[in-house]
């Protein structure tokens, strides 16, 4: 056992020793049900959460399964609490279920089943709980059908995952099916990961299925997923994404491989308000109100659409007043799309119990070493604060301190080695800073693209980078997110949001489809200052998923 890579400790914490052969195979393994904490040179820190274990329970991957999985890898044995926590917290997952009221006249409740009587005792003495459930017997609770989506949320914030066996109610049809061959003609088959997240969601469509959120890297296809999963159901369906580039993707994409004809398709956005069999939509045009004390008028598209199915792109950046309605359309098919399950909130239980809980991931290694997703060397770049920054640096804040590191003037010199190192790469330079990309664009005579460009003058660029009529593109954090750029090979970082793990997964998605030429990240740092520590924990996503991290130091 003494060579095996995982130390188990009692805090309920894993510590991986990547630098032996088995590294990977055992982060494959135990990523699943835990949750990497932090990550420096030797060694890694996974904990074990009750989320994660939830997650885990809900994708298929029972006790036993996990209890295996560390055995085969823990280089002592398994504390005794662990395995304790382990039974007794993903043992909870299937002990609180709901489902119809056996009085099948009753239309107006649902029906709590507590399989543990002291669970049930501990609901009971919960005032926020007491107001939405009435006693129905030792065990059961009677609930307003209103009220599913709250009571599901409340009981994960203590500690009780609900499992939801009421059916799903079917939408209005809308026949989808799609293509064997795209709109230029290419051959075109869903590949069978695809095929397998569309049957986790679906299952036997029985009660307890159709809803849940998919973690699938980016560059693997998530939108065919969607699509695979639309062509199932044939129904009124409801396409969230993050901005209008973004839907006008969907909708391309839709178009092309679906045999839906264009007028069945429909753009909701700020700058047009069609509402068709199959809408795509924004977050932001969801969340717009006059004023900060008003209603969100647009609310009402989730609502009164009486769609089928609601599909959640990028689910991880749901905004919070959506959540308020998505708790009430606990009746509708549903989808979360992810490549990482993090959010910065800490919402990721409202995620789990409103949405639905993981029911497919795949380790982002399996699909590069397939070649469905592109190889990606990352590399951390640290420069030195210029001399006459340095009394600034020490003078301000911590947030201005962060700005001033991650505005250097030295990264300029670096920008224009990258692109002489690599002069045949379609490479992207993103940053979170308007000014300093402004600076970025007129030095080295670029477009940029911003949150202010206009639609228009967006899709135009994109296109022109697929097209190969533009190799280099300069991108505020708009283009983080659903942007679909196959050629990028090359994404260079500039600055980012502090230390944001969700973002750093994004912006390695744009260089990860598949292509001839490798794929490189760098992140430009600051060397000795806030950045460097911000960067560290967006590192952690990057080594949870098995990259290795080179660091160069500029001269």
């Amino acid at each position: 056992m003494g060579d095996r890579p995982l130390i188990i400790q009692s805090d309920h914490t894993m510590l991986l020793d990547v630098h032996s052969p088995d590294a990977g195979s055992c982060r494959d393994d135990i990523i699943a049900f835990s949750e990497l904490v932090k990550s420096p040179e030797h060694v890694h820190t996974f904990a074990i959460s009750a989320l994660s274990l939830w997650n885990a329970t809900s994708a298929g991957l029972s006790v036993a399964d996990i209890e295996t999985r560390l055995q085969r890898w823990s280089r002592f044995d398994i504390p005794e609490s662990v395995g304790f926590y382990i039974k007794e917290t993903a043992g909870r997952f299937g002990t609180i279920v709901m489902t119809l009221p056996i009085d099948p006249s009753d239309e107006s409740h649902y029906l709590l089943k507590v399989t543990i009587p002291r669970y049930a005792k501990e609901i009971q003495a919960r005032n926020q709980l007491a107001k939405l459930l009435t006693a129905n017997g030792d065990d059961t609770f009677l609930l307003d059908r209103y009220q599913r989506g709250e009571v599901k949320l409340q009981l994960v914030k203590l500690g009780f995952p609900v499992d939801d066996r009421i059916p799903l109610t079917h939408g209005e049809p809308v026949p989808c099916r799609l293509k064997e061959r795209t709109g230029t003609g290419k051959s075109f088959k869903p590949r069978d990961y695809q095929l397998l997240a569309a049957d986790a969601l679906i299952g036997d469509g029985g009660p307890g299925t159709g809803y849940g959120t998919i973690v699938l890297p980016c560059g693997s296809g998530k939108t065919i997923v969607g699509m695979e999963i639309m062509s199932r159901l044939s129904t009124r369906t409801l396409i969230l994404t993050t901005n209008v580039a973004a839907v006008h993707q969907w909708i391309a994409e839709i178009r092309d491989k679906t045999d839906l004809s264009a007028d069945q398709v429909g753009e909701y956005t700020g700058e047009k308000k069609e509402i068709k069999p199959i809408t795509v939509c924004t977050y932001q045009v969801l969340t717009w109100r006059p004023d900060k004390e008003g209603d969100f008028p647009h609310l009402r598209l989730l609502k009164d659409g009486n769609w089928g199915l609601i599909i959640y792109d990028e689910v991880h950046m749901l905004p919070a007043p959506v959540f308020k309605v998505t708790a009430e359309l606990q009746a509708v098919f549903r989808v979360g799309l992810t490549a990482t399950l993090i959010r910065e909130d800490g919402r990721e239980d409202e995620v789990f119990s409103l949405v639905g809980p993981k029911r497919f991931d795949v380790p982002w290694g399996e699909l590069e070493s397939k070649g469905w997703i592109a190889e990606a060397s990352c590399h951390e770049i640290r420069i030195p604060l210029p001399a006459e920054l340095e009394i600034p640096y020490a003078l301000a804040n911590k947030r201005e301190k962060y700005r001033i590191a991650s505005e250097n003037p030295l990264k300029m010199d670096v920008i224009r080695e990258l692109f002489r190192r690599h002069p045949d790469d379609f490479i992207l330079v993103i940053g979170q800073y308007i000014d300093q990309l402004q600076q970025v664009a007129k030095e080295f005579k670029l477009p940029l693209i911003t949150g202010t460009t206009s639609n228009a003058k967006r899709d135009e660029l994109f296109s022109r980078f697929r097209n190969g009529k533009q190799r280099i593109l300069v991108v505020s954090k708009v283009a983080n997110f659903a942007i679909d750029l196959p050629d990028a090979s090359v994404a260079i970082q500039i600055s980012g949001t502090f230390g944001s793990r969700q973002e750093e997964a994004q912006r390695l998605g744009r260089i990860l489809r598949p292509k001839e030429r490798s794929s490189n990240f760098y992140s430009l740092v600051t060397r000795y200052s806030t950045e460097e520590e911000f960067a560290a924990n967006r590192q952690k996503f990057l080594a949870e998923q098995g990259y290795s991290y080179h660091i160069e130091v500029w001269r």
